[in-house]
């Protein structure tokens, strides 16, 4: 399926969004996703499903000062 990952278009196998945080190996304490526009809290990713063309906002927070 196709995705717009951080605004860019990828072909992904990733069903959910759990499947696309674990394929790319990002640690879920500091990241956020908005998918088409709205947040998805982390205990809803296992069970939030990816369809073709949904676009993707991956954010990770960093702290520092």
């Amino acid at each position: 399926m196709q995705l717009v990952v951080n605004g860019a278009k990828e072909s992904c196998d990733c069903t959910t969004l759990a499947a696309l945080v674990a394929a790319r190996g990002l640690k879920q304490e500091s990241l956020v996703i908005e998918l088409n526009g709205l947040i998805v809290k982390q205990e809803h990713w296992q069970a939030t499903g990816l369809k073709d063309g949904d676009q993707v906002e991956l954010l990770n927070f960093v702290g520092g000062g």
